[in-house]
């Protein structure tokens, strides 16, 4: 089995050989897949994850999301804690503070309690069939899905490419996802 180091490492250098072309259309069709699902269609608030360059961009579920009447929250990064919190927002208006290469933030919005929350679309390098996930290392989606007061839906939205066949290495802090959507199949685990 590979080590999480080296599968990230194969996969980053794999989601860079997907040009913006590419990349906008395969986005297309997994935000699409995942808005006709019926967990999505039954969902009133849902976070979701504000995209990095080589990851599904989500701005169109945000818009598809709020045209049915839903409501959206986005993580806000708490870096000294080393945590992030369901911010609610009303558009795409976004910042990159925080660090130079970090990710989008909201600029305006209010947090919302866990239990409002009924989706969370989860990003991630990698993910098994089991439902497994390998992110970035920094363990903040890890310590946010475990919270108690989350009972919500973890679905993870990626590229086809990021399932893998071999099952990925685990820990006991690891939490795995309800459902897995790519650009061609949804996998419920």
């Amino acid at each position: 089995m590979m080590d999480k180091v080296t599968i990230r490492h194969n996969m980053k250098a794999l989601l860079g050989t997907i040009d913006a072309t590419a990349r906008h259309t395969r986005s297309l069709a997994a935000c699409n897949r995942l808005a006709q699902t019926p967990e999505f269609r039954e969902s009133q608030l849902i976070m979701l994850f504000l995209s990095l360059e080589s990851e599904v961009e989500t701005s169109t579920l945000a818009i598809q999301a709020w045209t049915a009447g839903k409501r959206i929250a986005v993580p806000r990064v708490f870096w000294e804690e080393r945590a992030i919190a369901p911010v609610e927002i009303q558009s795409l208006d976004f910042s990159s503070q925080g660090k130079p290469a970090g990710p989008r933030e909201p600029v305006h919005g209010k947090l919302v309690s866990l239990g409002q929350i009924d989706l969370v679309v989860v990003p991630g390098i990698a993910f098994d069939r089991r439902g497994h996930r390998l992110g970035r290392g920094q363990g903040f989606y890890d310590r946010f899905l475990a919270q108690k007061d989350l009972r919500a839906r973890r679905i993870a939205l990626c590229f086809q490419e990021q399932v893998l066949q071999q099952e990925l290495p685990i820990e006991p802090h690891d939490v795995p996802m309800n459902m897995i959507v790519t650009d061609e199949t949804v996998i419920r685990c």
